[in-house]
C-alpha cells in the first residue's frame, strides 16, 4: 500500500481535493443508507406513506446512535493526526487502540439502553398510534446492529487520517451499494416491508464494518489496529476534541425530534402525520447537501491537525480557504438543483400529489440559506481541527438553539408548517456569527508567525 499523500509538503489545492472529495463522496454515499430505505419504504403498497412517517420518527434516534461513532472517530483522528504531524507514532498507536476499545464498550451499552427505552423514545419523539408499529419495528432491528454501525463510522476516520481517502470512501460505498441491492429483495420479494429495510441496512453496515477492520489490520498500514485497555487521560483528550462534532449531531437529532413533535402537535392526528411525512422527504434532500459538505470539511480536518502539530500555520490558512471555496461551489450547485428538481425528488418517495406539493415547498424553504451555510461548516470544523473545541461548540450550539426555538415558536405565529422556516433563520444567523469569530481568530493567531503556541 503506497502512502501517496504528504500532509506537510504536498501542494494545498490538490491535497485538499484528494482528501476532501473522496470523503465528500463517501458521506454522500453514506446518506444513501437512509434515503434508499425511505424511497423503498415510501413505495410499499398500501402503507407506504404511514411507514415513511414511522421511519422519519426513527431518523433522529438513529442519528443519535451514530453520533457516538463520530465522537470517538473525529476526536481520535484529530489527535491521531496531530501526533503523526509530530512524528510520534507510538502515541498515535495508543490513540487508535483506545478508540477501538471504547467503541466496543459504547456499542454494548448503547444497544442495551436503546432496546430498553425505545418504546418511551418513540412516543416522546412524535410517533402517533398509526405510525408507532412501523417505527418500533424499524428501530428494534436497527438498534441490534449498533455494533457494526459504530465501528464502521468511528474507525473509518483513521483510514483517511493515515492518507488513504479512497479506502475510506470504499468503506461507505460497499455498504451503500449492498443496501441498494438488498432493500428491494427484503422489502418486496420477501414481503418483509419496513422490517426488510432495517435488515438490509444492518447487513450493509456489517459489510462496511468488516472492510474497515480488515484495512486497519493490514501490515502495510502505517499504524495498525490493536485492542488496548482504555487510558483515562488519553480518552479524556479524545472525548474533548470529539465532543463538539458529537454534540452537533446529537442536537441535530433533538431538533428533528422537536420539529416532528411540533408538527404533530399543531397539525393534529391526521395532518400532523402528513407534515411529518413531508418533513422526512425534505430532510432527506437536506442530507444530500449537509452530509457531503461535512465530508469536505471533515476530510480537511486531518490536514489542519497535522500541520498544527508540525507548526505550519501558513498551510493551515490556505487549507481553510480551499475548503471554503469547495463548499461554496458545492452548495451553489445544490441551490440551483433545489429550484429545478425538487418535484422529481419528491416523486421518488410518493405519488400522492398533496405530499409532493408540500415537499417541494419545504425544499424551497429549507435551502434558502444553504450557500451561507458553507461558512458555518467550514469555520466550525476548522476550529475543531485546531483544538478550539469550546469555541466551535459554542458556535454550533448557538445555531442549534436558534433552530430549536424557531421550530417550536413559529407555528404559534403562523400555521403548523411554520416550523420549516427555522432552517433558513438558523443557517443565515449562524453563518454570520461563525464568520465574525473566525476572522477574529485569523487576525489574532493564524496570520501572525509563531502564534500557534497560543492556540
Amino acid at each position: 500500500m503506497k502512502h501517496t499523500n504528504d500532509f506537510g509538503n504536498d501542494p494545498i489545492p490538490s491535497l485538499v481535493l484528494r482528501l476532501s472529495v473522496p470523503f465528500m463522496f463517501a458521506q454522500f454515499v453514506n446518506v444513501l443508507y437512509s434515503i434508499v430505505d425511505r424511497i423503498y419504504i415510501g413505495n410499499i403498497p398500501g402503507s407506504g406513506s404511514v411507514a415513511l412517517a414511522g421511519a422519519g420518527v426513527c431518523a433522529p434516534i438513529i442519528t443519535l446512535l451514530s453520533s457516538f461513532g463520530t465522537l470517538v472517530g473525529i476526536g481520535g483522528s484529530i489527535l491521531f493526526s496531530m501526533r503523526l504531524g509530530q512524528d510520534n507514532k507510538r502515541q498515535a498507536r495508543l490513540i487508535l487502540g483506545n478508540c477501538f476499545s471504547v467503541l466496543l464498550i459504547f456499542s454494548a451499552v448503547l444497544t442495551l439502553v436503546f432496546l430498553l427505552t425505545k418504546g418511551y423514545l418513540l412516543s416522546w419523539f412524535g410517533a402517533s398510534q398509526t405510525t408507532y408499529p412501523y417505527a418500533d419495528t424499524y428501530l428494534t432491528i436497527y438498534t441490534c446492529g449498533t455494533f457494526f454501525a459504530l465501528l464502521s463510522i468511528g474507525m473509518n476516520y483513521f483510514i483517511t487520517a493515515q492518507g488513504f481517502p479512497l479506502l475510506g470512501m470504499a468503506t461507505t460505498l460497499i455498504g451503500a451499494v449492498l443496501n441498494i441491492l438488498l432493500d428491494p429483495l427484503f422489502i418486496f420479494v420477501f414481503h418483509m416491508n419496513i422490517a426488510g429495510a432495517a435488515v438490509a441496512t444492518v447487513l450493509s453496515q456489517l459489510a462496511s464494518c468488516v472492510f474497515v477492520l480488515l484495512v486497519l489490520l493490514r501490515k502495510r498500514m502505517p499504524i495498525r489496529l490493536c485492542l488496548l485497555r482504555p487510558a483515562g487521560r488519553l480518552l479524556g483528550q479524545i472525548m474533548g476534541l470529539g465532543f463538539s462534532p458529537f454534540l452537533i449531531l446529537a442536537t441535530d437529532s433533538i431538533i428533528i425530534i422537536a420539529m416532528n413533535a411540533a408538527l404533530q402537535y399543531h397539525g393534529g392526528p391526521g395532518y400532523g402525520d402528513t407534515l411529518i411525512t413531508c418533513a422526512t422527504i425534505v430532510q432527506s434532500y437536506m442530507m444530500l447537501i449537509t452530509s457531503p459538505m461535512l465530508g469536505i470539511t471533515g476530510g480537511s480536518q486531518p490536514l489542519i491537525s497535522f500541520n498544527l502539530g508540525a507548526g505550519k500555520q501558513d498551510r493551515i490558512c490556505r487549507i481553510i480557504r480551499c475548503v471554503l471555496l469547495l463548499c461554496i461551489c458545492f452548495t451553489s450547485v445544490m441551490f440551483l438543483l433545489s429550484r429545478i428538481l425538487p418535484s422529481a425528488f419528491a416523486r421518488i418517495f410518493t405519488a400522492n400529489p398533496e405530499y409532493i406539493q408540500l415537499s417541494v415547498w419545504g425544499i424551497h424553504v429549507f435551502t434558502m440559506m444553504i450557500i451561507p451555510l458553507s461558512l458555518q461548516y467550514t469555520f466550525v470544523d476548522s476550529l475543531t481541527a485546531l483544538g478550539m473545541t469550546k469555541l466551535s461548540l459554542t458556535l454550533s450550539l448557538f445555531r442549534k438553539t436558534l433552530y430549536l426555538l424557531a421550530a417550536c415558536l413559529l407555528p404559534f405565529a403562523f400555521d403548523p408548517s411554520g416550523s420549516f422556516y427555522a432552517e433558513p433563520v438558523a443557517d443565515g444567523t449562524g453563518a454570520f456569527l461563525s464568520t465574525a469569530v473566525y476572522l477574529f481568530i485569523y487576525f489574532k493567531y493564524l496570520r501572525k508567525p509563531g502564534s500557534l503556541q497560543s492556540i
